[in-house]
């Protein structure tokens, strides 16, 4: 008995690994040499093609394609109809396998509902791109990234609050970690207050 689910409408090629703890739910198919942490949830009609990796703790929503050069960091969450491309300009006639492109989703990061990532850019640790935004270049860690094409609108906390930063600092109302922004980046600098 395996320690993860497969819904039994869903495909799991031999070749690809799960993670314990992972759920993995209907119409989905994760193909060989795809890797799948720990304690991950793959809603309905996910795709996670060959070469990519996705972390522990990982949520993909429903319709969201997972493609070769798509790298999840753990906590990474993925909205609903999420798009990563790994091609910058597909053409069906012509063969771009080898000019595939990386995109790395660092710790932490939210993906809104219908956001488009285009290949090649760096998502930052707990950075928000807002529904329907469309990255086309790399993203700050904690940026709350908004539009078409995406640009910065704000800071997001850790814990997904959102910020509100005067003269360069800035403590989370929810959670009270505190963090400075120099030069247009914002790092943590004191941890959020522990819970219970």
């Amino acid at each position: 008995m395996s320690d993860y689910f497969v819904h039994e409408s869903s495909y799991l090629d031999p070749g690809a690994v799960v993670g314990k703890g992972t759920k993995i739910w209907h119409f989905c198919h994760v193909m060989p040499g795809a890797v799948i942490g720990e304690r991950c949830n793959l809603g309905q009609n996910v795709v996670v093609m060959p070469g990519t990796r996705i972390g522990n703790n990982v949520k993909v929503q429903n319709n969201v394609s997972i493609y070769e050069g798509v790298i999840l960091e753990d906590d990474v969450f993925c909205g609903p109809s999420c798009v990563f491309t790994n091609v910058t300009n597909p053409r069906s006639h012509v063969s771009r396998k080898n000019e595939y492109r990386e995109t790395l989703v660092r710790r932490g990061a939210s993906i809104g509902a219908n956001a488009t990532i285009v290949c090649g850019a760096t998502l930052g640790e707990y950075c928000f791109i807002g529904a329907g935004a469309v990255v086309t270049s790399d993203v700050p860690a904690f940026a709350l990234m908004v539009g078409v094409p995406a640009r910065r609108v704000g800071w997001m906390c850790q814990c997904g609050i959102r910020l509100s930063v005067k003269d360069g600092s800035a403590r989370c109302a929810s959670c009270g970690a505190g963090y400075r922004e120099r030069q247009g980046l914002l790092e943590m600098i004191d941890s959020p207050r522990s819970a219970g």
